[in-house]
């Protein structure tokens, strides 16, 4: 069980990438409170973690009842990530800044809540997590094999939320200059790997 464990584990860490979407998720919290960001942080790890569970224990019966393939899922994916980069990127757009200036001065800063969108799908329960959870499962022999394997999910699922939590008081403290620097550093590169769900989408449908 320990060797099936750590095989599952390795796959859902190097699969959902927690290093890799904390530094992206600082850059999209950048504006919110450390109260605000911890929530988003804590609702995006449940969320993803519940849709992952759903995928593990249902995912071939939901996907071939709605008729969707995991390649669709990439492509949409992908598009809407892109949006998101082009954001981070070009900073904020005109009529972000004139709704932002107004909550300023009635002392409500708002503040954007990516906890759904993008970080707990697709960005945790992105289309590469879904098949590796639904692949695990199916290939698990009975029920502890199962719990086995949604005990790992638990694992990464936890690390990802304390790499989240850690990612904005690291950035922060190398200044505004340098968070704004990465800040457009990973919208590039969060715009390449966008590009890559799409291509990977059309890739296997043609």
């Amino acid at each position: 069980m320990l060797a099936l464990f750590l095989s599952a584990f390795t796959t859902l860490f190097v699969v959902i990438d927690p290093p890799g979407c904390a530094p992206i998720y600082a850059g999209l919290t950048a504006n919110a409170t450390p109260r605000q960001a911890f929530i988003m942080a804590l609702r995006a790890c449940l969320i993803a973690s519940g849709i992952l569970i759903v995928f593990a224990l249902f995912g071939e019966d939901l996907l071939g009842a709605l008729h969707i393939e995991l390649d669709s899922f990439r492509i949409a994916g992908g598009i809407m990530l892109f949006m998101i980069a082009i954001d981070m990127v070009f900073e904020k757009r005109t009529e972000r800044r004139e709704e932002r200036a107004e909550k300023v001065r009635s002392q409500q800063p708002h503040v954007e809540d990516v906890s759904v969108f993008p970080m707990a799908m697709p960005m945790l329960a992105g289309p590469g997590s879904i098949a590796s959870v639904m692949l695990l499962t199916a290939r698990a022999k009975g029920l502890q094999e199962t719990l086995v394997i949604l005990g790992a999910l638990g694992a990464v699922m936890t690390l990802s939320f304390i790499a989240l939590v850690a990612a904005r008081p690291i950035i922060r403290a190398l200044g505004s200059q340098v968070e704004a620097v990465i800040t457009r550093l990973l919208g590039v590169l969060l715009a390449a790997l966008a590009a890559q769900f799409v291509i990977d989408g059309l890739k296997a449908q043609f």
